[in-house]
């Protein structure tokens, strides 16, 4: 088992990396307990292969259990989900020094920690990600959040895990759909600021998808280390640090309404066709070389990722889908920041470029 640590001072919290870990969860989770008693949340696909597994770790440390099977799928991160959740946790006389277990991806990590942030003022939770998504992004930096009409994830609050428990092994019941979206997040963190990562997961990626468990391994442990060292600098996004993440995600967010945030377009596949957009505007306004934008692009296409509009499924002008990203929760002042890049592993923030601009760019991208 490997552990990494999210460095937030007093509210610091390990991340626990190992084969086999929800079979073992028990006594990883027994000392943060205040009673002897927890609640897990998943989703029914998860349930089917993990529920139970867990659960009996956590019976062997005399440790009582509720669960609550939600729906899966993006559909769940909504304010019917999240009435129904709160709901039942106050039903089965959730405290506040109680820890929620959240058991699946990205969905239910954002939706069972945006309701523990506000459950009786706040309780604790517990991320057990069970996607490459969640166990490289999402399950880590206390990012809560559920979707409204008018975008992704405006509805939130930050709210940090008591821990984070992350199995490999669950990859191996995941479909290769969702692990090759999970893999857009794992090759964002070498395209942020680590040119030499990128260089692996050209080398690497197609093994990993494949099934290599040394790649999975590798993968996980250096995302998690990057995005741990990106949270304790910078874990409310108050500078330009954090917001770095969020590579891809201005335009993959903006794809992601247009295809409403449904199955046509996973969110990862979203990322992917984002960051891929994010480097051809780089490259379209000479901020870096066409080489480069090219390079990203034929990577996340080898393996079968959208890398344009047309293989996202887009098909509207460039003004529809800029409007959406005018609802992008990080626009400050009018402006909407973009992350961009001077090349590989060169990310920064800049608000320089107008929504008129991007429109006009998208056009062109439609076009192509």
């Amino acid at each position: 088992m490997e552990t990494l640590t999210v460095e937030l001072g007093a509210r610091s919290y390990p991340i626990l990396i190992g084969d086999g870990l929800i079979r073992k969860i028990g006594e990883h989770v027994a000392p943060l307990l205040k009673r002897p008693r927890t609640m897990i949340v998943t989703d029914a696909h998860v349930a089917d292969h993990y529920l139970i597994p867990l659960g009996t770790s956590l019976a062997m440390e005399n440790i009582s259990i509720s669960s609550f099977v939600l729906e899966p799928g993006e559909g769940t991160k909504s304010w019917a989900g999240l009435a129904r959740l709160t709901e039942w946790l106050i039903g089965e006389g959730v405290e506040r020094g109680d820890h929620v277990i959240a058991l699946g991806g990205g969905v239910i990590g954002d939706l069972v920690g945006f309701a523990c942030s506000i459950v009786k003022r706040g309780c604790n939770f517990i991320q057990v990600p069970t996607t490459l998504l969640a166990q490289v992004d999402s399950s880590v930096g206390g990012k809560t959040a559920i979707n409204v009409r008018a975008g992704k994830n405006l509805i939130g609050a930050f709210h940090q895990p008591a821990m984070v428990v992350i199995d490999p092994t669950t990859l191996e019941t995941l479909p290769r759909r969702e692990l090759g979206a999970g893999y857009a997040e794992v090759v964002k963190y070498g395209l942020i600021d680590d040119a030499d990562f990128f260089a692996w997961c050209e080398a690497n990626g197609a093994a990993l998808l494949a099934g290599d468990s040394v790649a999975r391994h590798k993968a996980i442990a250096h995302s998690v280390a990057a995005k741990a060292r990106i949270v304790a600098a910078d874990e409310r996004e108050t500078q330009d640090i954090r917001a770095l993440l969020n590579l891809g995600h201005s335009f993959g967010h903006a794809l992601e309404a247009e295809t409403g945030y449904s199955d046509r377009l996973l969110h990862g596949e979203a990322v992917a066709a984002g960051m891929v957009l994010a480097h051809q505007f780089s490259a379209a306004n000479g901020l870096c070389r066409t080489e480069d934008a090219m390079r990203v692009r034929d990577h996340l296409a080898s393996l079968d990722l959208p890398h344009s509009l047309a293989s996202a499924g887009v098909n509207i002008g460039g003004a529809e889908l800029a409007a959406h990203m005018a609802h992008d929760k990080k626009v400050r002042g009018g402006k909407l920041p973009l992350i961009l890049t001077r090349g590989i592993g060169q990310s920064f923030v800049t608000d320089k470029f107008g929504l008129d601009r991007v429109a006009a760019f998208l056009d062109g991208q439609r076009a192509a």
